[in-house]
């Protein structure tokens, strides 16, 4: 099956558009609330950069379009263990592949669980600085990762040209605020949790200049922060004996399409 080159949107982050019973042509927001949004999403940002331990699952789907125009939508489900400055452990499993990726604060290494193999690379320094190797190293974004960083606002509102409070919505039970943002090539989506804890948990992405318009979502849950966040281990042992690969191979080996999915070229997909 081919896909569009530019129709895969990773990390960074997708809202799936639900059929309505009333179908309208165009919708207008009245009274955006931008002064409002911001100051929500820098309450969410200053309390995920304060808080020193956090954990949560998440559920994500990550949309492609085929070179028919068929959007199809790649389910997987996880979990994220931070503890700030610099260690970090994550998993995540489709139907396809089962990852894990644990960082110490020195050594950074992604586990394939399903293949048993791994790849490692040094990478001292903060969870912000992790959030750039991982991309720039391993091509593999951390999930949420842009909600992690500690200046996460100043990151999502780069290059923003429109701000709109959507008012309330409620996400696994909790009742968020929703709010909604858009920039020059992507519109991204986030609903905060409302009270002394906002934490995110939802957030969307949609591409704005690939055909079809997809998107990446990833929706948080089991949300727990300080002594409520259990102790993990971030350093790999190898108890599997897995093969180690080279950092090169890491698109190949840890690939997060089907077998059966290939990359087409921009515009034009095999």
């Amino acid at each position: 099956m081919g896909i569009s080159k530019n129709s895969i949107m990773l990390g960074a982050t997708a809202r799936v558009l639900l059929a309505s019973a009333v179908c309208v042509s165009a919708i207008t927001i009245a009274h955006a609330g931008e002064a409002d949004a911001k100051k929500m999403l820098k309450a969410m940002s200053d309390y995920m950069a304060s808080e020193k331990a956090i954990s949560f699952n998440f559920d994500a789907g990550l949309e492609v379009v085929t070179k028919d125009d068929q959007k199809l939508a790649l389910l997987s489900s996880g979990s994220v263990v931070l503890n700030r400055p610099d260690k970090v452990r994550f998993t995540r499993a489709g139907g396809f592949a089962d990852i894990e990726l644990m960082s110490d604060g020195k050594t950074v290494t992604l586990f394939g669980k399903n293949t048993n193999i791994y790849v490692q690379a040094d990478a001292p320094g903060t969870v912000d600085q992790l959030v750039n190797d991982l991309q720039e190293k391993f091509k593999r974004p951390l999930p949420a990762a842009d909600l992690l960083l500690t200046n996460s606002y100043d990151e999502l509102m780069s290059d923003v040209t429109d701000v709109k409070d959507l008012g309330s919505g409620v996400i696994g039970g909790v009742e968020c605020d929703h709010l909604a943002f858009r920039k020059k090539d992507v519109d991204f989506q986030i609903w905060v949790a409302q009270g002394s804890k906002p934490y995110p948990c939802r957030f969307s992405i949609t591409s704005r200049t690939v055909s079809g318009s997809p998107q990446y979502s990833i929706q948080l849950r089991d949300w727990k922060t300080g002594g409520e966040v259990a102790s993990a281990d971030f350093t790999f042992k190898n108890a599997s004996n897995a093969n180690k690969v080279e950092v090169k191979d890491v698109r190949d080996k840890f690939s997060d399409l089907p077998s059966n999915f290939t990359m087409g070229t921009i515009g034009a997909a095999k």
